[in-house]
């Protein structure tokens, strides 16, 4: 068989869409260009795309293969040759470029990534490649091109990119914080333990806390998201991993114990409520979610931990608490708290425990002449005073409307007396500071007899403050007529 008919035949039956063509007439552009001085080609026609129009327009299509018909949807070389424009558009000048950038500087050969079109309209990714046949290589009349179909391969890339964007996207822009981080190290010291044939790894940790540190100090954070710097109050990624320290303080050490625990035992998924703190010194209570990424459960090369913000919800928590044992107005401890308290010393053999029963006087009077808001302002004043002057382990409560009681366990007469004169001492100050409005109690005190009940020691205190708010509203009614009198 003739080679030349051989070689045609080979040309057009080729599983590659081929393109034979002629581009001696950018040859004479080149030779022109060079002359007039240009020496960076990319920037000279980047400049000017009226340029790269020019050599395109100066390439002669001399032959196609049946498979390029086929790939462009044509129906013969002229078809093809008439719609050129339809093929080659858009952004195709750009990518064209640097084609000629590489033929400009001296290539025999020559590639890039480029969008065409079937006459039909289809888009189609290509990888173009060009070879300078030989013997052609001064005039550069005879080229091979190839344009390869990529399409599924470059839409498969796109969905990758778009699918990680939109991963990106979640990670970025979650509400949460969010830390990607490489535990690998933390797994081969835990294998190393277990080696030594260690099987109580919570004692292996109570006898060895410096292990834990050391796991501590090799947790390598790959990333972290943004509401993990607005958790924090860290003006950028950098600054918040070389402050973790202030972060991750006090007791974390004994949560990351736990978390290391839960390793051990092979859960990889696992989550606590633990307190960190912001880089403005500000807690926050954060519940951990830790979960090793699925495909590296051998390695733990990849691991997520989210932090949810719960500061609100444990704020309000200890509030809630707070009201439980308080009450609101005083600030002091409340009754349901003195009663559970007074059943809890009577559980407890601690002895002796004095008691201290007090009464504002004057209150409904108050009430009744200026307004239950000047009878407010005067509990909150005895609320301050008794809250200065009671130490702990020592209970202040508010148990009725104008009522008071101080528990002191282990306290006896000497503890007690030194106490009430502490009280009277502020309450001196107190009243200097309201002289239009002095606060005046009835106080009575008790100290606990062998065997007997907190009920008993408090009904002595109580009975004590009676007398003497009797005593005091019995002067206030002499004093009351002796006014009457003189007047």
């Amino acid at each position: 068989m003739n080679t030349a008919i051989h070689e045609q035949q080979v040309f057009d039956l080729a599983p590659v869409a081929m393109w034979i063509e002629d581009f001696s007439g950018v040859k004479a552009l080149f030779d022109r260009w060079r002359a007039e001085g240009v020496e960076d080609i990319r920037a000279y026609l980047t400049e000017d795309l009226s340029r790269a129009a020019a050599c395109s327009a100066a390439i002669r299509v001399l032959q196609v293969n049946r498979r390029t018909l086929e790939l462009f949807e044509a129906a013969d070389q002229d078809e093809l040759i008439a719609n050129l424009g339809t093929v080659f558009r858009d952004d195709m000048l750009t990518t064209h470029i640097e084609e000629l950038a590489q033929l400009w500087d001296g290539k025999r050969e020559f590639s890039s990534n480029a969008v065409n079109y079937t006459l039909s309209g289809r888009r189609l990714d290509i990888q173009l490649r060009g070879s300078i046949l030989p013997g052609h290589e001064e005039k550069m009349d005879r080229l091979l091109l190839t344009t390869e179909d990529v399409t599924a391969r470059e839409e498969a890339r796109r969905r990758e990119q778009e699918q990680r964007r939109y991963a990106d996207g979640i990670f970025e822009h979650s509400p949460v914080s969010l830390w990607v981080e490489d535990f690998s190290t933390i797994k081969r010291l835990l294998e190393g333990v277990r080696e030594q044939g260690i099987n109580d790894f919570r004692v292996f940790t109570d006898v060895h806390p410096e292990f834990v540190r050391q796991c501590m100090s090799e947790i390598r954070v790959i990333r972290v998201n943004n509401a993990t710097l607005d958790l924090f109050r860290a003006p950028d990624r950098h600054t918040l991993l070389q402050r973790q320290q202030e972060i991750f303080r006090d007791d974390m050490e004994q949560h990351f114990r736990e978390q290391l625990i839960e390793l051990w035992d092979g859960n990889l998924s696992h989550s606590r409520e633990v307190l960190n703190y912001a880089l403005d010194g500000t807690e926050r209570h954060v519940l951990l979610q830790f979960s090793v990424f699925p495909g590296h459960e051998e390695d733990w090369s990849l691991v997520q931990v989210s932090l949810t913000d719960i500061t609100a919800r444990k704020k309000a928590e200890a509030y809630l608490e707070y009201l439980g044992k308080h009450d609101v107005l005083t600030k002091l401890y409340n009754r349901a708290f003195y009663t559970d308290e007074m059943n809890r010393l009577d559980r407890k053999p601690l002895r002796p425990v004095s008691a201290i029963v007090i009464d504002l006087n004057g209150l409904k009077e108050t009430n009744d002449s200026l307004g239950h808001e000047a009878g407010d302002n005067m509990l909150r004043r005895l609320g301050e005073v008794l809250k200065e002057a009671v130490p702990q382990p020592n209970c202040a409560a508010r148990i009725g409307g104008d009522e008071f009681a101080i528990l002191m366990p282990g306290s006896g007469w000497l503890e007690a007396a030194a106490l009430v004169e502490n009280i009277r001492k502020l309450l001196k100050i107190n009243n200097q500071f309201y002289s239009d409005a002095p606060l005046e109690i009835a106080l009575g005190v008790a100290v606990s007899e062998p065997g007997e009940s907190m009920e008993s020691v408090v009904g002595r205190a109580d009975y004590l403050m009676y007398v003497q708010k009797r005593e005091y509203y019995a002067e206030k009614r002499k004093e009351a007529a002796r006014n009457v009198n003189a007047a």
